[in-house]
């Protein structure tokens, strides 16, 4: 019963977070919902041992929704991906409660000639504290922890711990106005 609670709250959270859904019967046509209702049964069943079917479920979901979330993968409760796409998130990271995950993030390790070289069991992927916000295309690599009210900006590249609160934000584009110039005729 615990697990249809937490799908329940999943569908309350698009629905509370989401101002272009209206309504849960328009949120169960949310792209990124499926996602993270698939992951949340095959992580039960990766840790039953039931690794290669809920590597496969992951597989099917991906394809459909665009987002790979490795079935390891621990989420906490009322995680929220909006848009979905092109959003991965690797075997060892962990995602605290009321996370914001916008389009094209990725909770990544840093590279297999890295991490060939840890301990099997050894963290490899981010720790995201809770109510943390993950901006378009944000990129958190490697064993790092970020902390809990942090924002990670849109494409940031964040390779260090972020504390609690903090803004881990990229270099804004830079606005020039220039006078065009005419040929001479």
């Amino acid at each position: 019963m615990e697990l249809v609670r937490i799908l329940a709250e999943d569908l309350r959270t698009v629905v509370e977070r989401d101002p272009s859904v209206r309504h849960r019967g328009e949120a169960f046509l949310h792209p990124a919902l499926p996602a993270v209702w698939t992951h949340r049964v095959a992580h039960l069943m990766h840790n039953k041992g039931l690794r290669v079917t809920a590597r496969f479920l992951m597989v099917l979901v991906r394809a459909f929704t665009g987002v790979e979330i490795h079935p390891g993968a621990v989420l906490g409760r009322r995680v929220f991906v909006d848009h979905g796409a092109a959003v991965v998130i690797g075997e060892t990271a962990r995602v605290g409660d009321d996370v914001t995950i916008y389009h094209q993030v990725t909770l990544g390790a840093v590279g297999w000639w890295r991490d060939n070289k840890r301990a099997d069991g050894e963290r490899r992927h981010p720790v995201i504290g809770a109510r943390v916000v993950l901006g378009t295309n944000a990129t958190v690599l490697g064993p790092v922890t970020v902390g809990d009210d942090a924002v990670i900006g849109a494409q940031a590249l964040v390779i260090d711990d972020v504390p609690a609160r903090a803004l881990a934000l990229a270099p804004a584009a830079v606005t020039q106005a220039t006078q065009l110039r005419r040929k001479a005729s």
